[in-house]
C-alpha cells in the first residue's frame, strides 16, 4: 500500500527587502513564523523563540509574518497594522516585542501608548492606523500564509518546510539543528 505524502512549503520566499528579519542572510537555518499578536499560543511561543534565538545566535535567521485571525481575535488586525506602522519608522521589532509582552492590552489607546514609549511620531502612527495604511501589507502576509498551508497560529517553517512538530523549545531546537546540519551537508 502506498501513501501520498504532502508537505506544506513556504510559497512566498523570504525577501530581505520585504520581510521583517533578525539574523544574517547566510544563517544555516531560517525560521519563519506566521503569528497573531492576540493569539495566546503565539504569546506562549514568543519567549521560546527568544530562547531559540539566544541559543543559536548567528546560525539562525528569524522571520515574522502577520497572520491575524480576526474571527477569534478582534484586536489582532490593528495590532499587526501597528507593527507595520512602527516598521515604517524603523521600530518593527521593538513594537513586535511590546505587542507580545502586552497581549491583553491591544486597544487603540494601548497601541498609541506603545508608539509613544518607542519614541515614534505618534501623530503619523495614529494617522496610519486610522487610515489602515498598512492593511494591504498585513493581508499580503496573511494570504501568503494561506497559500503556504497556514491554518492556525503560530505556524513555523524551517528552511521553507512547515514544522508540524511541537514548538516546545527542545523539539523546535532539535528540528532547527537538524535543518542546519542538513544545510552544511549540502552546501
Amino acid at each position: 500500500m502506498s501513501a501520498t505524502e504532502w508537505e506544506a512549503v513556504l510559497t512566498m520566499p523570504v525577501s530581505e527587502d520585504r520581510d521583517h528579519i533578525q539574523g544574517p542572510a547566510d544563517a544555516a537555518v531560517t525560521l519563519v513564523q506566521y503569528g497573531d499578536y492576540e493569539c495566546p499560543y503565539c504569546g506562549a511561543a514568543y519567549p521560546i523563540i527568544k530562547e531559540v534565538q539566544a541559543r543559536m545566535g548567528e546560525r539562525l535567521r528569524f522571520v515574522f509574518r502577520n497572520f491575524p485571525i480576526t474571527t477569534s481575535h478582534p484586536h489582532a488586525e490593528q495590532a499587526a497594522e501597528a507593527a507595520e506602522a512602527a516598521a515604517t519608522q524603523g521600530r518593527f521589532w521593538q513594537m513586535h516585542d511590546l505587542l507580545y509582552e502586552n497581549q491583553r492590552r491591544l486597544r487603540d489607546r494601548d497601541l498609541r501608548a506603545y508608539a509613544e514609549k518607542l519614541g515614534l511620531d505618534v501623530e503619523l502612527f495614529g494617522e496610519e492606523l486610522a487610515g489602515h495604511v498598512h492593511a494591504e501589507r498585513v493581508r499580503e502576509d496573511f494570504m501568503s500564509g494561506v497559500r503556504s498551508g497556514v491554518n492556525g497560529t503560530p505556524t513555523f517553517y524551517i528552511n521553507g518546510a512547515r514544522h508540524d512538530g511541537s514548538y516546545e523549545i527542545e523539539t523546535l531546537l532539535t528540528a532547527l539543528e537538524r535543518a542546519a546540519a542538513s544545510e552544511r551537508g549540502t552546501g
